[in-house]
């Protein structure tokens, strides 16, 4: 058996196999996180190793938590896992439910805490070549219109973020200043 994540089954929120979960498309938990700097926002392009969407753009990093575990430090964990990111914490921002196709027969089903981690100053970051193989810094705008223009290099998860859940992840004061 692998990774134990939380996930529903008849009802009930029991430890699962991760792959499980998203094989038979049932609900679970997830965290994702966002770190912007100003207008910029940090993303990354998922590992090729990856089992679903290997090579595409995804926010700053994203996981499921342990069964024990808070989204909060999940978060926390997420980003020191992902991207050897230390010393940031990020805030909650908002829970959301999405359902969307991965590929490979797979389901994300999931209910997301979604963070916002404001970095201030230099922020050192080394990412995991299993889990990221390229980041970059993105303007807010830059990035609706890339996904617009290339859907196809962005996860399902991001588009949704995007074009659903904006105002409530970023705040109205990244989405105002994007729109003037």
């Amino acid at each position: 058996m692998g990774i134990l994540i939380p996930a529903w089954v008849d009802g009930a929120l029991v430890p699962v196999d991760k792959l499980e979960a998203h094989e038979k498309g049932l609900k679970h938990k997830a965290v994702s996180v966002f770190a912007v700097r100003g207008m910029d926002i940090l993303i990354q392009r998922r590992a090729m190793g990856k089992y679903h969407t290997p090579g595409l753009w995804a926010n700053t990093c994203c996981t499921h938590p342990d069964w024990d575990e808070s989204a909060s430090a999940c978060a926390v964990r997420r980003l020191r896992e992902e991207l050897g990111i230390e010393g940031l914490y990020p805030e909650y921002r908002h829970r959301l439910e999405y359902h969307a196709d991965v590929g490979h027969n797979m389901v994300e089903n999931e209910v997301v805490d979604v963070f916002l981690a404001h970095v201030r100053g230099p922020l050192d970051v080394d990412p995991n070549p299993d889990e990221v193989m390229e980041i970059r810094w993105i303007g807010y705008h830059d990035l609706l219109a890339e996904v617009k223009r290339y859907p196809e290099r962005f996860t399902p998860w991001l588009k949704i973020y995007l074009h659903h859940h904006a105002d409530t992840i970023f705040g109205p004061d990244l989405i105002i200043s994007a729109k003037a």
